[in-house]
């Protein structure tokens, strides 16, 4: 339990650790920018989540999982061809933005969009599926220190939204570089491979369902850009980006966990620890939710200035997604990459854009955030609730169709029990 404890915080910081920087430079970015620019940020910001997924095609958990596969090697270079393919189309399309002369959201959207795409290019998978998290941490901290002073030092010197992006975006480099090299060390040299196929026909339903998560979840507010005017999504981002800090201390549950789900993957004991895992983050996001709404208004006023005081009851009703995102994002990287399955993921996609699009379209008779926030958290329970079930089903049918699976090893046993 206590090497559980500690590989969920390492991945937690290293993963995720863009969000407790954030926590530092929230309040230098909201006083410098105001609610309108802190709305373009969030416009960016979602954009970065959008380009992420596209670029490493929202499998990482997928391939992480088979590095000890004889055919690793060719699964390596295979995913930095299409990863490399896939960001060369995103920088393009942000030069030519550039060049007509794209202002506004869809400048931050094509910003976002490259800055997500270089964080993607980096060999972190391979380091998640060895287990490997105190290398992970400290080279994703590399990162966010950079990022950290590459923001303290430049935004106040050129105060927009570009230039935040930029700072994220660049600081990411760095991880970039020194996970390729520790993966050639580990690895051997990275050989491309024009081997796609496999690559493809494993991410494709992961990608499509990734994106449309993202497209409602983390990176909603390039959506929501429609119908809210930049005032409006600037309170929004407010609640939503101390909310998506929140869930970045929980995601790293299901990727700690993950190696460990892959040792056993069916039988008694895959099914004790799937269980055990779902109840331990809905405790732990339960308790996040509660604390969150009551100490919503000093965190507002603390991190973001009067200014932004409305963002208070949004931030309350945004706390309670918590343990929504929290069970989704275990069974979506811990429980489903184990056993290699994706349709799961995809037809929990498809439930939660359906309720997103429903809200949105609400919100645009409406014109209120308020509609816009209650849509949100619908849609992230209605998708919680869909794969906790949907699992739970499946996990009792292939006990019922292999019995003998049932039957635990005592090696089976003792990981359980870990």
């Amino acid at each position: 339990m206590l090497r559980l404890a500690r590989d969920v915080l390492l991945v937690g910081f290293g993963t995720y650790g863009q969000f407790l920087v954030t926590l530092v430079t929230l309040p230098l970015t909201a006083r410098l920018l105001g609610t309108e620019g802190v709305g373009l940020v969030a416009v960016g910001m979602s954009a970065y989540f959008l380009g992420s997924v596209l670029v490493d095609l929202g499998a990482t958990q997928y391939f992480a999982a088979r590095v000890d596969d004889p055919d690793i090697t060719q699964v390596r270079g295979a995913y930095a061809v299409v990863r490399s393919g896939l960001f060369a189309v995103l920088v393009v399309a942000a030069l030519l933005g550039w060049a007509l002369g794209v202002e506004g959201a869809a400048r931050m959207i094509l910003l976002g969009a490259v800055a997500g795409g270089i964080w993607s290019l980096s060999e972190d998978w391979l380091l998640i599926g060895r287990g490997r998290f105190g290398a992970s941490t400290a080279y994703q901290a590399a990162g966010r220190v950079a990022y950290l002073v590459a923001l303290v030092v430049l935004l106040p010197q050129f105060p927009t939204p570009e230039v935040a992006l930029a700072c994220l975006g660049g600081s990411s480099i760095v991880t970039v570089i020194v996970t390729g090299v520790d993966a050639d060390r580990h690895f051997g040299r990275l050989v491309p491979s024009w081997r796609v196929g496999e690559i493809l026909r494993t991410a494709a339903p992961v990608l499509a369902s990734r994106l449309l998560l993202t497209g409602y979840g983390q990176g909603g507010a390039a959506a929501y850009s429609t119908v809210l005017d930049a005032v409006s999504l600037g309170l929004f981002s407010a609640a939503d980006r101390l909310v998506r800090a929140g869930q970045s201390v929980l995601d790293p549950i299901g990727f700690a966990l993950l190696p460990r789900m892959t040792r056993i993957r069916d039988g008694q004991a895959f099914r004790a620890r799937t269980m055990q895992g779902a109840a331990g983050c809905l405790a732990l996001a339960v308790v996040a939710a509660a604390g969150l709404t009551l100490v919503a208004p000093l965190v507002i006023r603390i991190v973001y200035g009067t200014e932004f005081a409305e963002a208070t009851d949004l931030l309350r009703i945004l706390a309670w997604i918590l343990p929504a995102t929290t069970l989704t994002s275990y069974v979506t990287t811990a429980v489903l990459p184990a056993q290699g399955r994706t349709s799961t993921v995809l037809s929990g996609a498809v439930l939660g854009v359906t309720l997103a699009a429903s809200a949105l379209l609400i919100t645009s008779v409406t014109g209120s955030v308020v509609t816009m926030v209650v849509g949100v958290l619908v849609s992230e329970w209605a998708v919680a609730l869909w794969f906790v079930a949907t699992t739970a089903r499946t996990v009792l049918r292939r006990e019922s169709d292999h019995p003998d699976d049932t039957i635990s090893s005592h090696d089976d046993r003792r990981e359980a029990t870990r």
